[in-house]
């Protein structure tokens, strides 16, 4: 028994050495120079770093305006898209009314169409709003994200209603009710999604290639793919770009990832 166990755990160590080396060696490579990110055999570590990658992305590109761009659209869609989802969760779950069943099965239905199929509706409905090649066009799709409504409803259902029940009877009003007592109660699913729609809008590189022609208002994914042909020989300048890309997404998992684990299996299990 024992020696099944070291055989998993093994397992598991290899399996995150091979997932995390590229991530290893794509933050390590940008702090190498051109010569040493071509050398045979490579260093596994940079002897001599040097900054000179990102200084030179800074020096060619906006980089500066598109790592604001996508933090403003990541944290504006990530606030917005977890009150609107927790809020439809608690009213799928803690009210009856009629249509309830329909509206949760619409938005199931909705979670099984490719994305790829609204894009011309949306891109329509945003030239028509006039909103093209602003922000707001790439924050708007985002707000009412059916799979946090359904993540949201799985984990309200976990709550007891004699809780909000009891609080009824101390006189708390509707809005008390939200946010003094479910609110809190739903921290671990309201992580969870947290994680899910910052990292679908930090990554939602192909709604704003459409959205955004602007150099200044594009984001940090779109800029970057622009920087591929200039810094086409230079693997020490692509990989300080997708650093920069990769970091913020990695600091929000980190912050978050005790509520994630906990929203995931809470929710999983019950429902």
């Amino acid at each position: 028994m024992k020696l099944l166990k070291r055989s998993a755990d093994l397992l598991l160590y290899a399996s995150a050495f091979f997932f995390l080396f590229p991530l290893y060696w794509m933050i390590t490579g940008s702090f190498k120079d051109q010569s040493t990110t071509i050398k045979i055999p490579p260093d596994l570590f940079p002897l001599q770093p040097t900054l000179a990658n990102y200084v030179r992305l800074t020096e060619d590109s906006f980089i500066y305006n598109w790592l604001l761009n996508s933090v403003v659209v990541a944290g504006i869609s990530t606030l917005l898209a977890c009150l609107i989802a927790t809020m439809a969760g608690y009213a799928l779950t803690k009210h009856k009314f009629t249509g309830q069943t329909i509206i949760f099965g619409a938005v199931i239905v909705t979670m099984m169409i490719p994305r790829q199929l609204g894009l011309v509706p949306m891109f329509t409905l945003m030239r028509d709003l006039d909103l093209v090649n602003h922000l707001s066009s790439v924050i708007l799709p985002i707000l009412a994200l059916p799979f946090g409504v359904f993540l949201m409803k799985q984990f309200s259902q976990t709550i007891p209603h004699e809780l909000l029940e009891a609080a009824k009877i101390d006189g708390c009003s509707e809005v008390g009710l939200f946010a003094r007592i479910f609110l809190p109660v739903v921290k671990p699913g309201i992580g969870a999604l947290a994680i899910f729609v910052f990292s679908f809008a930090w990554n939602d590189y192909l709604w704003q290639l459409i959205m955004l022609s602007d150099s200044r208002k594009m984001t940090i994914n779109v800029g970057i793919s622009t920087l591929i042909s200039e810094f086409s020989a230079n693997y020490g300048a692509q990989m300080a770009s997708a650093t920069l890309g990769f970091v913020p997404i990695l600091i929000i998992f980190i912050a978050f990832q005790r509520y994630f684990v906990k929203g995931i299996t809470v929710g999983s299990v019950k429902g």
